[in-house]
């Protein structure tokens, strides 16, 4: 591959998916986290992808990266981020309460699909994200109306 710069390695994804045979893969994090608006504003020096083969910590092709054996969906929505976000709130140094704050402010300002939030939450999320994203919903439920 050629840059600007000279000569530069195969991409994130053609790295991963040698390494990983083929097997889907998803990359998350602070870029995807971030994005949401909900008070995230973390960093990471690795790049967080989730798979269904191996966990760790990797250096390809000069990068570092951080696979998890994850379960996510085959098309991931900004509400499955959502609950991604609220899974990992330490990984992304931001408090529950933070979020909860964001994600209630973002409710109300219809940004998010409630019932499609609330299925990713039940799917994808443990019993205490499901119960904070309920409340939140709750919470916002006469600004949906």
């Amino acid at each position: 591959m050629t840059s600007a710069r000279g000569t530069s390695g195969a991409s994130d994804e053609a790295l991963l998916n040698a390494f990983l045979g083929g097997e889907r893969f998803l990359v998350t994090g602070p870029p995807c986290w971030n994005a949401l608006g909900l008070g995230s504003t973390a960093m990471f020096a690795v790049t967080l992808v989730y798979n269904t083969r191996r966990s760790g910590e990797f250096q390809l092709g000069g990068r570092r990266f951080l696979l998890r054996r994850v379960y996510f969906p085959e098309q991931p929505t900004a509400e499955w981020f959502i609950v991604d976000l609220l899974q990992h709130h330490d990984m992304a140094g931001v408090g529950l309460s933070v979020l909860r704050e964001g994600l209630v402010a973002t409710l109300r300002s219809g940004r998010w699909n409630r019932m499609r939030l609330r299925k990713m939450a039940e799917t994808y999320g443990t019993k205490a994200t499901l119960a904070l994203v309920d409340e939140a919903l709750l919470e916002t439920e006469a600004s949906a109306a």
